[in-house]
């Protein structure tokens, strides 16, 4: 297996653990600040630990404080908004991320967007709308304005890891925003009542350790060996399973326009990695 279908496979993995998200939050009574700073926190010490082990140096520097910064803002941003529009806009507007990094690379480095990276973008948003078209309403104002920044953001994020000179430096800009969302996550302490039960402990630990420091280290991994924007598409399958294991653990079936969406962003993200592979081979040859 190549570098690069390792990478692939690797953003896969992380894109199928973080959808656990959904399923696992629902074990807790916790607000979503609570929730998102404590998950950080545990993310963060396993970040942390893997980079000790792994031999590389924390660096700190504008990449990585790009990195950090723009991966605190796509969790806060998105908690944000799933308070103040519905989940359905909040997950679609966030992951119109693969259009802003099209625009950064245009904007910021003179990029040129080929065909098929345009066309994959437009299908894959289409997908996610149907994906997500019962739950779709014009919402809060505010609510999808801040859905659209994290989306921003998590372009970002996607970019910045994707320029990246270094594993160090991935996996230290991650560890900084894990570290940077925590201390935001204070912020729902100051709320009181916390109480949490021996489940819920269990539960938290599974998030931060199984569904967000343990992919994030994938993903560190994936944009070493992949474009940002093969990130951001495959990404998509996030959102995509989160229903998914509800539907498995709580028997809320998807509906037919979701299931026509599965299948468009499936069939998009895996036709655009085998175009760009002939793309890039006949180049090379």
């Amino acid at each position: 297996m190549t570098q690069k279908n390792k990478a692939t496979l690797a953003m896969v993995v992380t894109a199928l653990m973080w959808s656990l998200g959904g399923v696992l939050f629902k074990f807790l009574s916790w607000n979503a600040l609570e929730i998102a700073g404590i998950r950080s926190f545990i993310s963060a010490a396993v970040l942390f630990i893997i980079i000790k082990k792994s031999g590389l140096r924390i660096r700190l520097n504008k990449v990585t404080a790009a990195i950090a910064v723009a991966n605190c803002a796509v969790m806060v941003f998105f908690v944000l908004a799933n308070r103040m529009t519905t989940a359905a806009n909040a997950i679609v507007l966030q992951y119109t991320c693969p259009v802003w990094i099209l625009l950064i690379g245009l904007v910021f480095y003179k990029e040129k967007a080929k065909r098929y990276d345009v066309a994959a973008v437009a299908l894959c948003l289409v997908g996610m709308v149907l994906f997500f078209l019962d739950g779709i309403s014009p919402g809060n104002a505010v609510g999808n304005i801040l859905a659209i920044v994290a989306g921003v953001a998590m372009g970002v994020m996607f970019y910045a890891g994707g320029r990246a000179e270094s594993q160090a430096e991935r996996f230290s800009g991650l560890f900084f925003g894990q570290l940077l969302t925590g201390f935001v996550g204070l912020i729902g302490l100051a709320e009181g009542g916390f109480a949490p039960t021996p489940k819920e402990i269990a539960v938290i630990l599974v998030l931060g350790i199984v569904q967000l420091g343990i992919p994030y280290a994938l993903y560190a991994y994936a944009s070493g060996g992949i474009s940002a924007l093969a990130c951001s598409l495959i990404g998509m399958l996030e959102p995509m399973f989160n229903p998914v294991w509800v539907a498995i653990f709580y028997g809320e079936v998807p509906g037919v326009f979701a299931l026509i969406g599965a299948v468009i962003i499936i069939a998009t993200t895996a036709a655009w990695c085998v175009i760009q592979n002939r793309a890039e081979k006949s180049v090379t040859s």
